[in-house]
């Protein structure tokens, strides 16, 4: 028995041996990133050998490790370069270089000719002649009415309750299964300024029309990432019922500037200061952001804002010319697929071939229609975009 026990000691002693001969280099490999962490830091030759990868390694949990641990030099790296710049500039005083601006994809975006200047005397004169020209001359105070869908579900129906304590003076009315042709005269004869509707799919909102009353324009937006007040994080108290001052960012086009005064027609003239309160409309990359905030005083200096919610982000999909009319309305401005050429200045090679085919696609169907009744036989595509080679 004595013996067996000998030989089963030895054949463990063999397998301890042939596990510390294996962790030895990865027992070194973690040693010289423990002193990368400590303080010194060696240059990364010391870490890996030239030409080496993390993706080479392996073992997943080795791998995960190694990662981390140089996410946490690449952090420590940068905080320190921080550091010695903000030192640097503090000692130089009024002396210092200005601050760098970052590349971003909105200031490297193509400029966009259709922006316009405020003082511009044609735009003056379009604003003092449109649909909102009485609401912005004080002649009319807002009245809202806000609605949903076909048997909402629960989600949509807070949204709506929600957006009521938002915008003042509104009235949410359940649909009841009534059309909007019908719902648009009715509002007129109670003198609502604006009509509201709050689409849904899947029980979650994915859509909002908003229509200027009496004669329009109606605006059709597609709505994503809805946070209710419930599912934000360090959110405020409810808010009270004063009026809450609006702030308008980045609508300086002729079509935002439309889109601009339509959502600042919702909110009565003269806000009241008093409960701090701030509806923002920011307007990015064409996404319109939704966020409801109070103002925090917490010294004559120090300033800080408080979420109330909700918040939801806006995408325009079409503008039409008066009030609502799937049929036969005047659209204004259509968000088309073929229009993506234009609109996004960064976009990979593939991804423009694949749209530039749909869109020949497209322009080849319609043509096949029109050779039914002609007898033209040379393909559209050859003559208006040329060959694919």
């Amino acid at each position: 028995m004595a013996k067996a026990g000998d030989k089963s000691g030895t054949k463990g002693k063999k397998g301890l041996k042939r596990k510390a001969t294996a962790e030895e280099p990865q027992e070194a490999a973690v040693a010289e990133d423990g002193a990368t962490e400590s303080g010194v830091q060696p240059p990364k030759t010391a870490a890996f050998p030239p030409g080496f990868s993390i993706s080479e390694i392996k073992n997943k949990q080795r791998r995960h490790l190694m990662f981390t641990r140089w996410k946490q030099q690449q952090r420590k790296e940068k905080l320190a370069i921080k550091k010695k710049l903000k030192k640097e500039r503090e000692a130089l005083g009024d002396k210092a270089p200005p601050k760098p601006i970052p590349k971003t994809i909105d200031n490297q975006r193509v400029h966009d000719e259709t922006i316009v200047d405020p003082n511009d005397e044609e735009v003056a004169y379009d604003e003092a002649t449109d649909e909102f020209a009485s609401y912005f001359n004080r002649q009319t105070s807002p009245k809202i009415l806000i609605t949903t869908s076909d048997r909402p579900h629960g989600r949509t129906v807070r949204l709506c309750e929600q957006l009521s304590t938002v915008i003042p003076n509104s009235h949410v009315y359940y649909r009841r299964g009534l059309a909007l042709k019908k719902i648009i005269p009715q509002c007129i004869s109670r003198d609502f300024t604006d009509l509201i509707v709050i689409n849904e799919d899947r029980k979650t909102p994915n859509g909002l029309v908003l229509s200027h009353l009496p004669s329009g324009p109606t605006a059709h937006f597609k709505m994503s990432s809805v946070r209710l007040r419930k599912e934000i994080k360090r959110r405020g108290k409810d808010p009270t019922e004063h009026v809450p001052e609006i702030i308008l960012n980045n609508f300086t086009t002729r079509l935002g500037h439309s889109v601009g005064r339509m959502f600042a027609s919702l909110f009565p003239h003269n806000p009241q200061f008093i409960g701090r309160q701030v509806a923002t409309f920011h307007n990015q990359r064409d996404y319109i952001f939704f966020r409801f905030h109070r103002y925090i005083f917490k010294s004559e200096k120090k300033v800080g804002i408080q979420e109330l919610g909700p918040r939801f982000t806006l995408k325009l999909r079409s503008l039409q010319k008066g009030t609502f009319d799937s049929k036969y309305g005047e659209y204004e401005w259509v968000h088309k697929v073929c229009a993506l050429f234009f609109e996004e200045p960064f976009i990979s090679f593939q991804k423009y071939r694949m749209r530039r085919k749909l869109c020949i696609l497209s322009f080849e169907c319609l043509y096949l229609v029109f050779l039914t009744s002609t007898s033209l036989k040379e393909p559209i595509s050859d003559k208006v975009f040329g060959s694919d080679d």
